[in-house]
């Protein structure tokens, strides 16, 4: 993917500096989140931060569409398929979490 080439390539510079503050509560969580996972605080941080910033760039979708598409695309939202009784059956139980 040619996030994860570009951030590893930024990742080995390392010549840029980032400062932030935080309470003492939340450096305490995230201290022991990296000491779980082997990591140096730091590290910790900067691998949290860096997948999260991923996954906004990667959740930015945008779809173009020649105007036979456009139509297409407007008729299956206007008409969706039926609900089976399967997706019913799951919809209507109760989440694992809640039994």
């Amino acid at each position: 993917m040619a996030l994860s080439s570009h951030a590893d390539r930024d990742a080995a510079r390392k010549d840029d500096v980032i400062q932030i503050r935080v309470s003492a509560g939340t450096k305490a969580i995230l201290s022991r989140a990296a000491r779980l996972r082997g990591q140096k605080l730091s590290e910790f941080m900067l691998d949290s931060a860096r997948k999260q910033a991923e996954e906004t760039i990667l959740d930015q979708r945008i779809f173009f569409l020649d105007a036979d598409a456009h139509e297409k695309f407007l008729d299956l939202l206007d008409a969706p398929n039926k609900p089976t009784e399967e997706l019913r059956a799951r919809m209507t139980r109760k989440p694992a979490w809640e039994r």
